[in-house]
């Protein structure tokens, strides 16, 4: 008998062998061979069954195989095992049947599709199992389209959400991971794309007109998207609660995605009319294109998310694109933000202290201390760099306690350095330092501590925090001063300017906001209103019995138009930039740059 396994090379008989020289083949008749009870066996099986040769060329099929592929059992004698069991198309099915063939493994099981009857799908169970003596393999098929059907809609079930009939976040990661490896096997330029988009205010919905209307409302929704994604065969589906993903596979790059964002936007702010319920609503969406074989699904997803929360924090009712540079700012911002703590700890925060000066003296009457982060990875941070970030995770607090009790413990050493001319030091504090801890008590504990007296201490609080200061900060402020430390108002003009609340705080110090003074440039003539502010500013806090203080003086200029409307003390790059504590120990006792007082 001549043939191969793959089919192939296969000649037509001119005399088919009988069915008695097939079964003496197979070694099924001969003595004591029970040929008549196999026969009727096998022809009255339900289990549709085929005898296959080694070459894998049937050699006898029952009725119940006919039956099931449609055609007479005795026109798939010499038929290729493998092409009626669809075994050819899957290569790992493919080699586990040549393997049973040669006898290199005993049998092998797997489901194939058959052919289709009035265009219905229908699937198989399919067994190849050598004979007992190795001559030939018994093939079996047994049709479990229902099984079949029953496994399909419970996958669909468990992989579309119920309310939308869209896609759920199973299928979505699915066809999301099975896009990239694709990709990846590729390894050409395909590129990839997302939109990520939640809705604006959908909550409010669901809390006023009910969780029905909520539903029906996403019904709605999952509608419009699939119409945007329809042109694109792009894939929409419902991530959770509102919202909603648009994967573009074969992405021709950000301004496919841009108009695919831009037509999801306007469909969906379209009213919407639920049972006569008109409605309007809005999404964000983020934006996220990428070459296909550099990124992976949770990085997409991480990014995706980012993006849309910079939607909403723009603005809402838009998309925007991810931007590395942006994304790599946000990671500094977390990475600082979640090492504030241990490095406060390890002692990365070190103080510098900037001069603060006698406008009309030229004397140093005292310094403000002003914290910085020895960070090992990034260097060395300005406190614009980390505070937002301390007082939004509390850690202000600790933060802040270090700032005073190293700021007081430098005064008392300079204090005992040069007793004839002490400093004061001026400390910042956070609004939080009053409110999440007691900062009265701090203060008091630092000061016995260090030992220096309370008179050498000035806190310096923002005009916002102070202005409105109400219960307890209001308190706290008061008592510092019966103790006898300084209260000064930082930043004085950019906040509230609720100059009512100056007669009722106990404040000793205003500090003009720089901007006023980079107004009083060297050679130019300054604003006649800013300088009139200033001048008001002045002589209403020395009616009031405060003393003044400019920030930012750059020049002599600026110090000499200051000293003339009266200001009594000055701090900026004209005297000293903030230096360590070192080298402000060499100007106390001696003379900062005057600047000239004179008429005109």
């Amino acid at each position: 008998m001549s043939g191969t396994p793959d089919g192939q090379g296969l000649a037509p008989r001119t005399t088919p062998p009988s069915i008695t020289q097939r079964h003496t083949a197979l070694g099924i008749e001969g003595p004591g061979a029970p040929l008549a009870d196999y026969r009727a066996a096998f022809q009255a099986a339900r289990l549709a069954m085929a005898v296959v040769n080694r070459d894998g060329l049937v050699l006898d099929a029952n009725p119940a195989l006919g039956a099931l592929l449609g055609t007479d059992p005795a026109r798939l004698a010499d038929r290729s095992a493998a092409d009626l069991a669809g075994l050819r198309e899957d290569p790992a099915q493919w080699a586990a049947y040549l393997a049973v063939l040669r006898g290199e493994r005993p049998r092998m099981r797997c489901t194939r599709p058959l052919p289709p009857v009035a265009g219905a799908p229908r699937w198989a169970e399919i067994s190849v199992e050598r004979t007992a003596d190795g001559r030939g393999v018994l093939l079996c098929l047994t049709d479990v389209t229902e099984r079949a059907d029953l496994q399909a809609r419970l996958r669909h079930l468990e992989m579309h959400d119920p309310v939308t009939r869209l896609p759920n976040r199973s299928l979505f990661f699915e066809r999301l991971a099975g896009a990239l490896e694709q990709a990846g096997r590729a390894r050409g330029g395909a590129r990839i794309g997302l939109c990520y988009l939640d809705l604006d205010g959908f909550k409010a919905v669901n809390d006023t007109l009910g969780h029905r209307v909520g539903d029906r409302l996403l019904g709605a929704v999952a509608g419009r998207l699939t119409e945007c994604a329809a042109p694109g065969g792009h894939l929409v589906a419902r991530l959770g609660g509102d919202e909603f993903a648009l994967l573009v596979e074969d992405s021709r790059g950000t301004d496919q995605l841009c108009e695919l964002a831009e037509r999801v936007l306007a469909a969906l702010q379209r009213p919407f009319d639920l049972g006569g319920q008109r409605m309007s609503l809005s999404a964000s969406i983020g934006l996220v294109e990428r070459p296909a074989a550099e990124t992976h699904a949770t990085w997409l997803m991480q990014a995706a998310d980012t993006t849309l929360y910079w939607a909403k924090a723009d603005g809402r009712a838009r998309w925007t694109l991810f931007d590395p540079e942006r994304n790599a700012h946000r990671m500094t911002r977390q990475a600082l933000s979640s090492t504030l703590r241990p490095a406060l700890e390890r002692g990365e925060f070190v103080l510098d202290y900037q001069p603060l000066v006698g406008l009309v003296d030229g004397v140093v009457h005292g310094v403000e201390a002003l914290v910085r982060w020895q960070h090992p990875q990034f260097g060395r941070l300005s406190p614009n760099r980390f505070i937002s970030l301390a007082e939004e995770n509390g850690a202000i607090v600790p933060l802040g306690r270090w700032v005073l009790e190293a700021a007081c413990r430098q005064g008392r050493r300079w204090q005992l350095a040069h007793p004839a001319n002490p400093l004061v030091v001026s400390v910042n504090v956070a609004v939080r330092q009053v409110w999440d801890s007691d900062l009265v008590a701090d203060v008091a504990a630092i000061l016995a501590r260090t030992g220096l007296p309370p008179r050498l201490l000035q806190l310096e609080l923002t005009e916002s925090a102070v202005m409105g200061s109400a219960g307890r900060p209001l308190e706290a402020l008061q008592q510092l001063s019966d103790m006898g430390v300084a209260i000064a108002i930082d930043d004085f003009g950019t906040g509230y300017s609720n100059l009512a609340y100056l007669s009722r705080l106990p404040v000793s110090t205003l500090k003009l906001d720089g901007s006023f003074v980079r107004g009083f440039r060297a050679g130019e003539q300054p604003n006649p209103a800013d300088q009139t502010i200033v001048e008001a500013l002045v002589e209403l806090a020395h009616r009031l019995g405060l003393t003044v203080t400019a920030e930012c003086v750059e020049s002599a200029e600026q110090a000499d138009r200051l000293a003339r409307i009266g200001c009594d003390t000055g701090q900026g790059w004209f005297y000293s930039r903030p230096v360590s504590a070192d080298r402000v120990s060499a100007l106390v006792g001696g003379y900062a740059p005057a600047p000239a007082v004179g008429s005109g």
